[in-house]
């Protein structure tokens, strides 16, 4: 629930006609870039489901060219598909490489320029493919068994590693062969159960020779042991890297099982030699996480990601470097009191260039190593994504609230940015965006309140709007400034909502002490400061008291309905979604025992723990005897991080206490709604509930 990589969406387009792919097939199956027109310049569910998501941005080793992909979704056919596209540095000759009828992933040049590998699922099966760099010549490269799921080549190209999922415990149908049909699941320990998967196998590195085209002498470097790399369920191949010589592979990897698993976040960096076949762990005694190790251009140094903690899954992310010929570790951030994330080096190994967020805003920061000097290198009103040396230029992703992800160039020197992908100019032309305005409030703590306001488009400020306040998840997620396809406050906006997004206590880029305030005490401070928002924009002229509502998901949602309760009659309509709503069954129902244990201090069994009996007190369901207001629950049954269970409680309270309500399950979707015609359901219930109560 906490911040997850939540840049995890990226962007959309329907389009429902055949198209012919470079052969001159024609397949109905492939979804190409749609035709919509925007009436009258407001956002629709149709439109937001209809730009494209950009993803996947890599520089070509000579630094000329910029290949990244685009995923178009086809309402009509609710799925997506993402292609493979090029441009030169500067922006210029746009291409696409690719157009089948499987989406293509985890693109990379190979070292020496003259091939780009990329996995797709053509075949049937998810493998990797090559082609010319400009898209001729596409050859299947494995042929493996099962998917694979990502992949890079060795700095000197004569190996390639590779992930995919190994079944390493037996099954229920191992275990008793005449029962093929069963689909019942013994379970003996913890943890069995994942976000929205059921673990059965884990995904495994390999390491395999690498012959122009072809691949031979896989070796699995976990050695068929029930441990993962990358971390489920967000982590990526930025979690495995080689040397830059091609002899080490620098991995992550939490080596625990069972429910030393689930109670612990202690993932390691583990260096596995290719020629001896030999692991060391080079963070032993450091308890949090540890991922996304990175080593220096002249194989002296590795940079990785650090949480100090076991079991805090939100501690502040810290730089470390550690040192190959002293073995020595240095924290890099020890004095910098935010978060890093996206390391890269520099080409002369001199600095790492990452991003953290500050006062609501991702941007790109600079380490010069010798001096330890940290630098700001962007400044807007953006979320940077992420950052690529190329040159004397960075390559960076970017997007906002009123603008989904485009490619940038940075210049170093000046943080000069310039945009230089397209893909969704002609779409945001037609559409008119509300204005975003920051502001700072006081909260009862007598602390300043980053709070964002968004405007409905072609405001007037002699009207009066229904108002929305809008409450965040994670619960340690900021409120930046992301561009959602689910959560889009532009969305809002266009029907015509003033929103008010407070960057409440329990959020980064405030500061470690501002972050960490949450834990412990749901329920407390950070839901004054959310009434304290509401009651501050109620003074504004053009906010109608008489019309607020209050929405959020996972952590947001557990917020509704306990503002639900204890709201004093200001709301006149709640949206809850993926909420936890009955404390005490959360603790047993969820799979990551971390969370729980610390962010509630632990079991609610244990009644001499004052921090955890106070959790449970200010769980929602004890407050529903207040409750008075009409309320809309949503839930995905295939979330097993807050389970569906919970959003059906809230519901059949409020039903059973008389309370207008209304019900929206998903027995398809997990934490989030990914399926196109899903998404738009999600958005015409969400608005025609609102409009009910506040119009």
């Amino acid at each position: 629930m906490k911040k997850t990589l939540f840049y995890l969406l990226l962007l959309l387009l329907i389009g429902s006609q055949a198209c012919k792919n470079k052969e001159g097939k024609t397949s109905e199956n492939l979804i190409g870039k749609p035709e919509i027109t925007v009436k009258d310049g407001i956002m629709t569910p149709e439109a937001l489901w209809s730009f494209g998501r950009i993803g996947e941005v890599s520089v070509s080793p000579d630094k000329s060219t910029v290949t990244f992909t685009v995923k178009y979704f086809s309402i009509k056919e609710n799925k997506g598909n993402a292609e493979i596209y090029s441009m030169k540095i500067d922006g210029s000759d746009v291409k696409q490489l690719t157009q089948t009828s499987g989406s293509e992933y985890n693109v990379v040049w190979r070292p020496d320029g003259k091939k780009i590998g990329f996995i797709s699922a053509q075949s049937g099966s998810a493998q990797l493919w090559e082609m010319n760099p400009d898209g001729s010549g596409k050859k299947q490269v494995s042929k493996e068994e099962g998917d694979l799921e990502g992949f890079k080549y060795s700095p000197d190209s004569k190996n390639l590693l590779y992930v995919k999922q190994v079944k390493t415990d037996s099954t229920t149908k191992d275990i008793y062969p005449d029962l093929d049909k069963a689909s019942g699941k013994v379970i003996t320990d913890l943890m069995y159960k994942h976000w929205d998967t059921w673990i059965e196998s884990y995904p495994h590195l390999f390491v395999a020779s690498y012959t122009d085209g072809s691949i031979s002498n896989s070796i699995d470097v976990m050695n068929g042991e029930p441990f993962e790399t990358p971390n489920r369920p967000f982590g990526g191949m930025e979690q495995i890297n080689w040397s830059k010589d091609g002899k080490i592979i620098a991995y992550t990897c939490r080596k625990l099982t069972g429910v030393a698993y689930s109670i612990s976040t202690n993932s390691d960096i583990y260096l596995y030699n290719i020629e001896s076949k030999q692991t060391t762990n080079i963070s032993e005694g450091m308890k949090g996480y540890d991922m996304s190790p990175v080593f220096s251009p002249d194989n002296s140094k590795i940079a990785w990601e650090s949480m100090e903690r076991d079991g805090y899954e939100a501690d502040k992310n810290r730089l470390m470097i550690y040192d190959v010929n002293t073995k020595e570790i240095k924290d890099y951030t020890k004095d910098f009191d935010q978060n890093v994330a996206g390391l890269s080096w520099s080409d002369d190994g001199n600095k790492i260039y990452f991003i953290s967020d500050f006062h609501a805003k991702d941007d790109i920061y600079e380490l010069t190593i010798a001096d330890n000097k940290i630098r700001k290198i962007t400044e807007g009103i953006h979320d940077m994504t992420s950052v690529t040396p190329a040159g004397n230029i960075l390559v960076a992703a970017r997007m906002s609230m009123s603008h989904p992800v485009d490619i940038v160039t940075v210049t170093p020197a000046d943080g000069k940015i310039t945009k230089i992908s397209n893909i969704n100019d002609e779409l945001l032309g037609q559409i008119k965006m509300g204005e975003v305005k920051e502001s700072w409030i006081k909260t009862t703590s007598n602390e300043d309140m980053h709070v964002w306001t968004i405007y409905p488009p072609n405001f007037d400020s002699t009207k009066t709007y229904p108002t929305l306040l809008y409450c965040e998840g994670g619960p340690q997620s900021t409120v930046s400034q992301f561009w959602s396809f689910r959560w889009n406050f532009q969305m809002m906006a266009a029907n015509g909502y003033i929103i008010v997004a407070p960057n409440r206590h329990g959020l980064p880029g405030f500061g470690q002490k501002w972050n960490e305030q949450i834990s412990g005490d749901y329920g407390g401070q950070n839901m004054k400061d959310y009434l304290v928002a509401i009651d501050e924009a109620c003074k504004l002229p053009y906010v109608n008291k008489d019309k607020l509502g209050c929405v959020g998901a996972s952590y947001g949602g557990f917020s509704v309905y306990w503002l639900a309760g204890n709201h004093n009659k200001r709301f006149k309509a709640f949206i809850s979604h993926d909420g936890m709503f009955n404390l005490e069954a959360q603790y047993l129902e969820t799979e990551e025992m971390w969370f729980v244990n610390w962010d509630l201090g632990g079991p609610f069994w244990d009644k001499n723990n004052k921090i955890a009996q106070n959790s449970y007190a200010n769980s929602p369901h004890r407050f529903v005897d207040k409750w008075d207001t009409p309320i809309l629950c949503i839930h995905g049954e295939l979330d097993y991080r807050i389970l569906a269970s919970q959003g059906m409680q809230a519901f059949n309270a409020a039903k059973l206490r008389g309370i207008p309500a209304e019900l929206l399950i998903f027995p398809d979707e997990n934490h989030w709604v990914l399926k196109p015609q899903n998404g738009i359901l999600w958005q015409r219930t969400f608005y025609k509930w609102l409009d009910k109560w506040l119009k």
